[in-house]
């Protein structure tokens, strides 16, 4: 809902958005000649002083400037329950619980370890609770990590359905939609790809408006084709055609469309909105910046580099 609740934290993330990396900058990065000469203008453009960017600062300092912001908690859903997936495979192997666990997160990871290690799930928040107690009969009685993961990654879509309509937030509901097809497309395409049977695509297929869940399922157990001809019936047509060619042309054309989300609300003066806009643009930085230096430490060239480069939000 757009206020002037959130007028001082907009203002400061407008501030915050002229530090952040330009298509200019990326070409220089490209470029760069050693990683010290990368990270020197990486440097150079954040300013001298300026901390690192990462995730869970750009969260901090959103959460410092508008701590009543409640419906920005969808955009660590995804955190949230790979966090819980961490936990439960740490069980089970017997490795540190939460060594594998990422930031920033809504939960408090020590509960997390916790909830899990004596199954008290109840002390976990409701859009998370109760698939961990799933989860968790489920792994330990199959050993079957794959269809646990497809589980949680199925509940996660559908808590951030859920909570974004519960707040109310025509961006926060489009992004939420969005994840979700493009999660639901995956899964479809690998599970075709992968002979899945229909058990194992009812768990893992969450289904939404714009993409009915048991025709995505109908289209998977058709195999990986299947679901590129049913995509042409949709109005994700040219993402089909993209995760034809590769899942990387695919993964890139998701990210793009959330920064072009993100983007729609750039330049709304109140509410909630530019918030979310600029932690989803520092996703897409840091994003980028790991791609350049992976790239680069493989030895891709100048074009390979730059094809895989996601669209900038300034």
């Amino acid at each position: 809902m757009s206020t002037t609740k959130y007028a001082n934290a907009v203002a400061a993330i407008k501030a915050m958005e002229n530090f952040l990396l330009t298509r200019n900058d990326l070409e220089q990065l490209i470029s760069a000649s050693t990683a010290e000469e990368m990270e020197s203008l990486i440097s150079a453009r954040r300013g001298s002083g300026s901390e690192e960017l990462t995730l869970e600062g750009v969260w901090e300092m959103i959460r410092g400037y508008a701590p009543d912001s409640d419906e920005l908690k969808v955009l660590l859903y995804k955190n949230d329950f790979h966090n819980l997936k961490a936990v439960l495979k740490s069980m089970l192997s017997g490795r540190e619980l939460l060594a594998s666990c990422i930031r920033p997160t809504n939960l408090d990871l020590d509960e997390l370890a916790k909830a899990l290690s004596t199954k008290e799930f109840e002390l976990l928040p409701d859009y998370i609770g109760p698939v961990a107690e799933q989860a968790y009969e489920l792994i330990t009685r199959t050993l079957d990590g794959q269809l646990a993961d497809s589980l949680i990654d199925c509940a996660c879509m559908k808590a951030m359905l859920r909570s974004a309509e519960e707040s109310g937030s025509e961006f926060m509901i489009r992004y939420a939609k969005l994840i979700t097809q493009c999660a639901d497309i995956k899964t479809a395409y690998r599970c075709g790809a992968m002979q899945k049977q229909r058990s194992f695509l009812e768990t893992a297929v969450c289904g939404s408006p714009e993409l009915d869940r048991e025709s995505l399922i109908r289209a998977a157990l058709g195999g990986p084709e299947s679901v590129l001809a049913y995509l042409e019936t949709t109005s994700y047509s040219d993402a089909g055609k993209l995760l034809g060619e590769s899942a990387a042309a695919f993964e890139k054309w998701c990210d793009d469309q959330v920064i072009e989300l993100a983007e729609s609300a750039r330049f709304q003066a109140f509410g909630a909105e530019p918030l979310a806009a600029y932690y989803l643009a520092a996703e897409a930085e840091l994003k980028n910046l790991r791609i350049i230096r992976v790239c680069r430490g493989s030895g891709a060239d100048r074009e390979t580099i730059t094809e895989r480069m996601r669209r900038l939000y300034v």
